[in-house]
């Protein structure tokens, strides 16, 4: 149940800007945590999967590296597609979506990868009111950027603060989260996004530990069987 937050008309973000951008604040990603990625996927197929497609993704391939049962996964995130072993695709045409918002949302696949975990979680906490935008709202990270700051009802609506070159963000309309509450529901989606990026990363990381344990191993025999040939010789 979302939760109403009632003080944040006090409440400011330090986010400094430097030549136009802000620095990169620290998403906190854990991709063994499946409640995580379990609570990232809700939002990013309520949020993000209407105009972003993950091509790359399949549904049934998410579910089971999340944990995910598959009655849980058709009844609360199969929305844009008819069967689990659906790609993770929009409806929407590029074409369609150029002309609304001036270009075509990019495919989210591996845009974690491309931009990193920092930069998403800084672009979206980093949205502020902005009347010279088509969309209403600008944002630090990525300044004049055409998509709408579509989780603007959960975290509320800021304003852009400058003061002898230092530039702040301040709420100045209650969402219906807590700024903590949001900042989780967004590392969350960062989260969901890093294990869609390179679904295979925990499993190569598994398996190169086993790796490198058969290399020492195999080390220490070479090493022993060394000794046993120089024996002689010596």
């Amino acid at each position: 149940m979302r939760l109403i937050a009632t003080l944040l008309l006090t409440l400011t973000t330090p986010v400094m800007a430097a030549s136009g951008h802000a620095p990169l604040a620290q998403a906190n990603v854990n991709l063994t945590d499946h409640n995580t990625l379990q609570r990232g996927a809700r939002v990013f197929v309520n949020y993000c999967l209407s105009c972003h497609s993950a091509s790359f993704m399949r549904y049934s391939r998410a579910a089971q590296d999340i944990g995910l049962p598959a009655g849980v996964l058709e009844a609360n995130l199969l929305f844009a597609a008819d069967k689990p072993t659906e790609m993770m695709k929009v409806a929407m045409r590029p074409a369609d979506a150029a002309q609304w918002f001036g270009v075509a949302p990019p495919d989210l696949s591996v845009i974690a990868r491309a931009k990193g975990p920092d930069y998403l979680f800084t672009f979206l906490t980093s949205y502020y009111v902005d009347p010279k935008q088509a969309t209403g709202v600008n944002n630090l990270a990525y300044p004049a950027t055409a998509m709408p700051h579509v989780l603007w009802e959960l975290q509320g609506m800021q304003r852009l603060n400058s003061d002898n070159g230092h530039q702040s963000l301040e709420v100045t309309r209650a969402g219906e989260l807590a700024p903590e509450e949001y900042q989780r529901l967004v590392n969350d989606l960062v989260s969901f996004m890093v294990y869609m990026a390179e679904p295979a990363r925990l499993d190569r990381q598994r398996i190169g530990l086993w790796v490198l344990a058969f290399l020492v191993f195999f080390t220490w025999l070479a090493y022993l069987l060394k000794k046993e040939f120089w024996r002689d010789i010596h």
